[in-house]
C-alpha cells in the first residue's frame, strides 16, 4: 500500500502550514496548550472556529452548499494532522462533527436551513443528551420520557455527564417514547433549546476540579414534535449514526507523537532520585520507546483507513479497534508525564492560571497541566462508547466470535 502524499496533497499541507503561521495567535497557542479536558473553552473554540470559518475552513466534512470544502480525505488528514502540530484550539465537535452529519441524513429541509447555519456561525452551541444515571454503556436502557400532547412532546428525566451543559443553548437528546417492544426499538431523537421552560443544569466537579460535566434535569419540558430527528421510535438508529462521528474523527497519531515530544524534552530536563536527567535511565526511556513503536503503528492504521477512504470505502468497525487503541496509547503516555514529573505532579496547579492568578508556583510550566491532564484522561476509556463495549463491537463483527 503506498502511504506517501502526491506532489498536490504537499502543496496543499504548505498552504495550510502559511494559513496556521499567520492566523494562529501566541494567545489562542497558549490557551490551547493549558487545555485539561476533552473540550477546549468554550471562548478560545469559538473564536479559532471563526477563524476557520472566515477562510472557509471551518467544516471540511460538511457539503459545499452548506459551507463544506470539497476537500478529499487526503486533504482532510492533512488538515487535521498540521493543525496537531500547530497547536490549535480544538473546535467543539458536538455540533459541526456530530449532530451536522445527522441532520444532513435525517434531517427535514427545515431543520436543515434553520440549525446549520447557525451551528457554523457559532450562534448555536450544542451539547449532547445520551446518558442518565444507569444508563451509560446500556444506553438503551435510559428513562428519560416523551409523551405527546398535541403538537409537542412534553419531557421528564434527566441527563448525566453532559459535556459542557453550563454553555449550551441547544440539547440533542435521546428519549423514550415507547416501551411496550424492544427497548432500542422505542427511542427518539430530539432537538431541544436550553432555554426551554422546566430545563435546569446542575454542575458536576471532576476530580481534576474541572467543571466539564453537568447533570441536567426536565421537568415537564414541552418540545415541539417538528424538533423530532427521523421517525419517532427510531432514533436508536439516528443515534448509532451519529457516534459514528464521535469514535471514528482519526488523525490522534499527529497529537501523541506531538505528546511523545513533549515527554522526551522533559526526561532531559527533569532530574531522577540521584540527581541525573531522567534521560539517562534506560528502563525509562525504553518504556517512551515502546510507546513510540505503537504510535507508529497507529499512525499506519489511520492511513491505511484513509486509503481506503481515498479510494471511497468507508472506515469500517475497525473505528472501535482504534478508539480503544488511541485511548490506551493516550493514557499511556499521561501516566509517564506523571512519572517524570515527579514531585512536580501537584493536583490542580493548572488553577493557577486558569483562574488568572500570576502567582509563581515551584514547579517548571511544562508540569502545569500534566496532572490535570492525566486526571482528566482516565474518563477516556468510557465516553464515546466504553472499552468493554468497543471490545465486543471488535469480537463479534470484526473477528466473528
Amino acid at each position: 500500500m503506498d502511504f506517501t502524499f502526491s506532489a498536490a496533497d504537499e502543496s496543499f499541507r504548505r498552504e495550510v502550514r502559511d494559513f496556521l503561521a499567520r492566523e494562529l495567535t501566541p494567545d489562542l497557542k497558549a490557551a490551547a496548550r493549558r487545555t485539561t479536558t476533552v473540550f477546549a473553552d468554550k471562548d478560545v473554540a469559538m473564536r479559532w472556529q471563526a477563524v476557520l470559518a472566515r477562510k472557509g475552513w471551518a467544516v471540511p466534512s460538511w457539503p459545499v452548499e452548506h459551507g463544506g470544502t470539497d476537500w478529499s480525505p487526503t486533504q482532510k488528514y492533512i488538515f487535521g494532522e498540521e493543525c496537531a502540530k500547530a497547536g490549535t484550539p480544538g473546535l467543539i465537535p458536538l455540533g459541526l462533527r456530530m449532530l451536522a452529519p445527522v441532520l444532513f441524513r435525517y434531517g427535514t429541509p427545515e431543520q436543515k436551513q434553520y440549525y446549520l447555519p447557525r451551528m457554523l456561525s457559532g450562534e448555536h452551541y450544542w451539547c449532547q443528551g445520551y446518558s442518565e444515571p444507569g444508563s451509560g454503556s446500556d444506553l438503551s436502557s435510559l428513562k428519560t420520557r416523551a409523551v405527546k400532547d398535541g403538537d409537542h412532546y412534553v419531557v421528564n428525566g434527566t441527563k448525566i455527564w453532559t459535556t459542557h451543559a453550563q454553555f449550551a443553548d441547544h440539547i440533542f437528546c435521546l428519549v423514550r417514547t415507547d416501551d411496550t417492544g424492544k427497548a432500542q426499538a422505542g427511542i427518539t431523537f430530539l432537538l431541544i433549546a436550553m432555554a426551554t421552560p422546566g430545563i435546569s443544569v446542575k454542575p458536576i466537579i471532576t476530580l481534576a476540579a474541572d467543571h466539564e460535566v453537568n447533570q441536567v434535569f426536565f421537568d415537564n419540558v414541552r418540545v415541539p414534535q417538528s424538533n423530532r430527528v427521523g421517525p419517532e421510535n427510531e432514533g436508536w438508529t439516528v443515534a448509532k449514526y451519529l457516534l459514528e462521528f464521535e469514535r471514528g474523527g482519526g488523525g490522534a497519531s499527529a497529537r501523541l507523537k506531538i505528546g511523545l515530544g513533549e515527554l522526551r524534552s522533559i526526561a532531559k530536563r527533569q532530574l531522577d532520585g540521584g540527581g541525573r536527567p531522567l534521560a539517562e535511565d534506560p528502563g525509562f526511556m525504553a518504556r517512551i520507546d515502546q510507546l513510540e513503536i505503537r504510535v507508529m503503528g497507529l499512525e499506519f492504521a489511520e492511513l491505511s483507513t484513509l486509503a481506503r477512504l481515498a479510494r471511497g470505502g468507508s472506515p469500517g468497525h475497525g473505528s472501535s479497534l482504534q478508539k480503544n487503541t488511541t485511548v490506551d496509547i493516550g493514557q499511556t503516555l499521561e501516566t509517564l508525564l506523571l512519572e517524570a514529573i515527579d514531585y512536580y505532579g501537584l493536583p490542580h496547579a493548572n488553577l493557577i492560571s486558569m483562574n488568572g492568578h500570576d502567582d509563581p508556583w515551584p514547579a517548571p510550566d511544562y508540569a502545569e497541566t500534566v496532572t490535570a491532564r492525566y486526571l482528566n484522561g482516565r474518563a477516556a476509556s468510557i465516553f464515546g462508547g466504553a472499552r468493554e463495549v468497543q471490545k465486543n463491537i471488535v469480537a463479534k463483527v470484526v473477528l466473528g466470535l
